[in-house]
């Protein structure tokens, strides 16, 4: 089952979000559960959480609908002790949000190596923080998703996203999302329906029954071109 919607605003009131995907129709939606620019936000309140809960209900949402997704600050891979400290600390945070709201999923970038370690030392950090994060929220699945491989960032390919899981110690829990601009513009050529049909058979042949997303976007530059830029966002959760 597919559901397909966009990421809608949590501003004003993160019980606001089902009701924006709702007003447009939408049988799935993505979002935020915080501020994604910013290290600390305020805790979630009962009555937000309960609230929350109550126009998921009333807007006829389920978790598998909903693919939440992280702050763009934090780096699971960071090759700095204390900064990568605080970036698992946030994520472990992030996913404590998620299951208070009654959702499953959590939506990341891998991490980038900063060009200070190698690619499999950076690797090694993320899935260190993965099996963290599983043992400290074991109900929330972490959803890797595709990047464009831009400046020292990992998981542009499917072989990186692979062997991170791996090294997670391929934990039925962690689960993939595909960006369409992300994958694009790491060199996947996906601009025709037999392009894109022979990708996928590539995701499911490389890691089967792990697509859990997918950010349908325009791309605005080349294929191959590893950078990070689209056109718009649409959500669709499996």
């Amino acid at each position: 089952m597919f559901y397909v919607g966009p990421h809608v605003s949590i501003s004003s009131s993160i019980a606001l979000a089902p009701v924006r995907a709702r007003e447009l129709n939408a049988t799935g939606f993505g979002m935020f559960t915080r501020n994604q620019r910013q290290w600390v936000s305020k805790a979630l309140t009962d009555d937000e959480i309960e609230s929350f809960k109550k126009a998921m209900k009333e807007n006829g949402y389920t978790a598998d609908m909903v693919l939440p997704h992280d702050s763009y600050l934090i780096n699971l891979g960071c090759p700095d002790r204390e900064k990568r400290r605080k970036s698992i600390d946030a994520f472990i945070e992030e996913e404590k949000r998620v299951s208070a709201l009654g959702l499953k999923y959590l939506n990341f970038h891998p991490g980038s190596h900063l060009n200070a370690i190698t690619k499999r030392e950076c690797m090694i950090l993320i899935a260190e923080a993965l099996v963290e994060a599983m043992e400290a929220v074991p109900t929330v699945q972490p959803i890797l998703e595709i990047t464009a491989g831009m400046g020292s960032n990992l998981g542009s390919s499917i072989e990186e996203l692979k062997e991170i899981i791996e090294l997670a110690g391929n934990d039925s829990r962690i689960g993939i999302c595909i960006d369409t601009c992300h994958a694009f513009q790491a060199g996947y050529d996906i601009s025709t329906p037999e392009k894109a049909k022979a990708f996928f058979d590539r995701v499911d042949d490389a890691l089967p029954s792990r697509l859990r997303g997918l950010h349908l976007n325009d791309a605005k530059a080349d294929c191959g071109c590893h950078l990070d830029g689209s056109l718009q966002k649409v959500v669709g959760n499996r």
